[in-house]
């Protein structure tokens, strides 16, 4: 399978988009902790789902999306794709912590595995891993930085 990527501006810094014809498979900041493996099969070209996901990371960036429709094919493990999966569910401008993460994919004392499978995941932004905050509301970790998610959290209204 042939992963296609490109760059692109964003307000919080250049981000990396790789996409197959399955689906997204990654956006990422340039300091971000975990990049997904590049293989042989990486090659910087143009995808037709690069060029939308750009478009639609540009409509939520200037505040005219709250929802990405986006087909999503991340590589991880399958308690992974549970968490992702959970992400997804946090809905815009809302926050959640760990505990109620955890909770929700059915294994609350699971709070370190799911913080782990959080910063695991591969597709910042449209998986809304910086929505997840301590269970006292402070901002904590983040991939692309504390001042990208206070940023992303401040345009979604989710912090004054």
């Amino acid at each position: 399978m042939t992963i296609f990527h490109q760059t692109i501006d964003s307000p919080v810094g250049r981000l990396l988009i790789a996409a197959s014809d399955e689906g997204l498979h990654a956006i990422e900041f340039p300091q971000g902790r975990h990049p997904v493996k590049r293989d042989t099969h990486w090659q910087e070209s143009p995808h037709p789902l690069l060029s939308e996901a750009a478009r639609q990371l540009g409509e939520y960036f200037a505040g005219q999306r709250r929802v990405f429709d986006l087909p999503l094919a991340p590589q991880g493990t399958d308690f992974q794709q549970r968490v992702w999966q959970a992400l997804r569910a946090i809905p815009y401008g809302q926050t959640r912590s760990y505990a109620q993460l955890a909770t929700a994919i059915g294994q609350p004392k699971a709070m370190r595995a799911v913080g782990a499978a959080n910063g695991r995941n591969p597709l910042s932004i449209v998986v809304p891993c910086h929505r997840v905050i301590g269970a006292n509301g402070s901002l904590v970790g983040f991939g692309g930085g504390l001042p990208v998610k206070t940023f992303l959290l401040r345009l979604e209204g989710a912090l004054a």
